[in-house]
């Protein structure tokens, strides 16, 4: 038997057909790329976190239901009293505890472009995966056509990122609705950037029983701790509950993201910094010749570059030591898009330095 040989007989062939999720290493460089949070903790609030893990107990397996921490987490997000609410290892975990919850051959959708997670769970389940297109330049949503998909195939789940990434916008709330009343599957409102913004479907939840929302602690600050919730009908939740693994928030976490959420007048001013960095590099961006950004309700902005360019000015910027997120491969709707994360107002302006540097030299 030849190595691909045993390869086919034991990995089904949805897995085969896959492409591995690639994280660029970002070493020696502006880290613009993966929409995180750049600002670390004062070293005073340091300090007073090393006590608390100081005394984690590492040596006994973390609270299997994570008590402690699902109470804070449910203050801090306002998460309505009648909904319950499940921790993940990161979102990820969470769609992925969804999707392998669904019975065999279910179908599930999700705008395009999103979250590219939705559609790699999906298919590596060998679940049914259906794009749905957005509106061309504006990236909303096609409320008719999504409408009529849904009452014609009534998928078991459809994921709305909320605002969107990668595109950063916030698709029209009453949309929204019109698809959790129309869809007889479940609807989930993944607001993993509700720190930007101050739309939700949270309060939401007690009105549909088809609804969950689901947010992470990752761009609040918190990406290296992995966590990950899901709020909504707590019969739903019970059953996913079943799918979860034990102990999958490992005690660092539990302690940490608890400590952290201690503290909300620290990221309150983190993310009110972002915001208004946001505004100031949306602007900047808008005053460069051939440079189209889109309107972001995100800590990062997408934008167009000239026909045929984003990959050179992608490399270009790398050579200067800044990377940022180079969509222009999955073509469609990101043709020519390159997309920028908000980082510390030094590095922003070194991002916009070496774009008009690298725009320059390309006209030259």
């Amino acid at each position: 038997m030849t190595e691909q040989d045993l390869i086919n007989s034991v990995i089904r062939p949805e897995i085969r057909a896959l492409t591995a999720y690639k994280v660029a290493d970002a070493s020696g460089f502006i880290k613009l790329d993966a929409m995180e949070n750049p600002y670390t903790w004062p070293e005073a609030i340091k300090a007073e976190w090393l006590k608390v893990m100081h005394n984690a107990e590492i040596n006994r397996y973390p609270d299997p239901e994570a008590k402690a921490l699902s109470k804070k987490l449910r203050e801090y997000n306002e998460i309505p009293t009648e909904s319950e609410i499940l921790l993940g290892n990161g979102s990820d975990e969470i769609i992925q505890l969804l999707l392998m919850a669904l019975p065999a051959n279910s179908t599930v959708m999700a705008p395009e472009p999103s979250f590219v997670m939705y559609k790699q769970v999906a298919q590596c389940l060998g679940l049914n995966y259906q794009g749905l297109p957005l509106i061309a330049d504006s990236f909303e949503l096609d409320l008719t056509s999504i409408l009529t998909t849904i009452k014609a195939q009534q998928p078991e789940i459809i994921f709305l990122a909320y605002p969107n990434n990668p595109t950063g916008n916030l698709f029209d709330s009453q949309a929204i609705e019109q698809i959790i009343e129309q869809a007889q599957g479940l609807v989930i409102v993944d607001e993993a950037y509700a720190p930007f913004t101050d739309f939700s479907f949270i309060q939401n939840l007690p009105k549909y029983k088809n609804l969950l929302v689901m947010r992470t602690v990752s761009k609040l600050g918190l990406a290296g701790l992995r966590l990950g919730f899901i709020a909504g009908n707590p019969a739903i939740i019970k059953e996913l509950n079943k799918a979860r693994l034990p102990y999958n928030i490992n005690t660092l976490t539990q302690n940490s993201v608890e400590f952290a959420l201690n503290h909300p007048d620290m990221f309150a001013e983190q993310t009110e910094n972002i915001c208004l960095e946001r505004a100031r590099m949306f602007l900047q961006l808008s005053t460069i010749k051939g440079i189209s950004p889109c309107p972001s309700a995100a800590n990062f902005i997408l934008f167009r570059t000239p026909k045929n360019q984003a990959t050179k000015i992608f490399s270009s910027l790398k050579e200067l030591g800044v990377l940022i997120k180079n969509l222009d491969p999955q073509k469609g709707f990101l043709s020519d898009c390159l997309r920028v994360t908000i980082g510390k107002p030094e590095e922003n302006n070194k991002f916009i330095k070496a774009l008009k540097s690298t725009l320059l030299a390309s006209q030259a």
